[in-house]
């Protein structure tokens, strides 16, 4: 397994001790860890895409592993954010419903042997949903309105890109109609 690979488990194995620290109150600072390690969770995130391909680590495990890690991050930290308050259930619902939609049409494109790329509008999407956990998690005030602007832009990238998705691949559920 290379490195590329090693930080998507990495990211993985974080997603369970960042709920922990999310929903418990061992400490004072559990609000803080948590934060710590969505950030450093997200930064793997950037690291091993960067890593795989100027290195040329690209794997089937890492294609289909990283949209995973993802996905288990964001989608737990909005659940847990729901259950504190700080997220909308709506928001929520939307953004955990698209990531069912494209992850069914992803099944269905590698049963037909067809490979779907990530796009510009999906990159985009997850940049600015982590960006937007992020500024809740930090909790601070002064940038709640950004907060909720963020959020709210997360929700329509998470839209927009969930249409561009299926658009560009009505072929692969075409497939299925035959």
């Amino acid at each position: 397994m290379n490195i590329a690979n090693k930080l998507t488990v990495f990211r993985v194995i974080l997603v369970p001790f960042f709920v922990v620290f999310m929903l418990t109150d061992f400490t004072a600072y559990n609000r803080w860890i948590a934060f710590a390690i969505f950030v450093i969770a997200t930064i793997t995130d950037k690291l091993d895409g960067t890593i795989a391909h100027k290195f040329n680590m690209v794997t089937t495990f890492g294609k289909f592993m990283d949209p995973i890690a993802d996905k288990l991050l964001v989608c737990s930290a909005l659940v847990c954010l729901t259950a504190s308050g700080e997220v909308p259930a709506w928001v929520t619902i939307i953004i955990i419903g698209r990531e069912f939609a494209i992850s069914g049409i992803r099944l269905i494109a590698a049963d037909n042997d067809v490979a779907i790329a990530a796009t510009w509008w999906g990159k985009s999407k997850t940049i600015a949903q982590m960006a937007m956990i992020i500024i809740i998690l930090m909790n601070v005030p002064a940038l709640q309105l950004f907060g909720q602007i963020v959020m709210y832009i997360s929700v329509v990238l998470t839209l927009v890109s969930l249409v561009d998705y299926v658009v560009k691949n009505r072929e692969v559920l075409a497939i299925e109609d035959k």
